[in-house]
């Protein structure tokens, strides 16, 4: 794949992420659900459909790589939003770690890329 079609595909599900977050948040509250729970499970669900559209590789290898980027960038991004980066702004650093997720995904799914182009 080309460089401007994997910025243009990444552009894309950094919005997906901004903008399915609060739709997850709110479906989290509706269910009465832990929050993170919610995200966890509606960001893997991004994950896959991200990755059986857009890469199409190998089923299982699809699965496994959202699954693990799924929990290690959320993982990574509340430990991001506990360091309280941009305190006047964001008191409780929930954006920070919003945005800190969708940075996160980006960069492993293209690390992810990487490994497998140059596997191949």
């Amino acid at each position: 794949m080309k460089l401007q079609i994997r910025i243009l595909i990444y552009s894309m599900l950094f919005f997906t992420y901004s903008f399915s977050t609060s739709f997850l948040l709110s479906l989290g509250e509706k269910l009465k659900d832990h929050r993170f729970i919610t995200l966890g499970c509606g960001f893997l669900l991004i994950n896959l459909i991200f990755s059986f559209l857009i890469l199409k590789w190998k089923p299982l290898l699809n699965i496994v790589c959202s699954f693990i980027i799924a929990s290690l960038a959320l993982f990574l991004a509340l430990k991001f939003g506990n360091l309280h980066l941009f305190s006047k702004y964001d008191p409780y650093g929930i954006k920070t770690a919003l945005m800190g997720y969708a940075f996160l995904s980006i960069l492993f799914w293209e690390i992810a890329y990487q490994i497998k182009i140059r596997k191949q």
